[in-house]
């Protein structure tokens, strides 16, 4: 798998504002990581989907939310 090529076309979808796109790409790749028992490539696209949240959260969140305070 090419991590970069895939990382490059995440990034360019969340520069975009194509949160959807960036999130399915993310998944992809943690997907065939997986199946290639690759676990740092997991890890590496857990990270970008993490950013994804973080992202969507500042973007798109109450101050309120998360109700649980977390």
């Amino acid at each position: 798998m090419n991590s970069k090529s895939y990382t490059d076309k995440i990034q360019m979808h969340i520069k975009d504002g194509n949160y959807h796109a960036a999130f399915n790409l993310a998944l992809s790749g943690v997907n065939e990581c997986r199946r290639n028992d690759d676990q740092t490539g997991v890890d590496h696209f857990l990270d970008i989907i993490k950013d994804i949240t973080h992202r969507l959260v500042n973007e798109f969140g109450s101050k309120k939310w998360p109700a649980d305070g977390t």
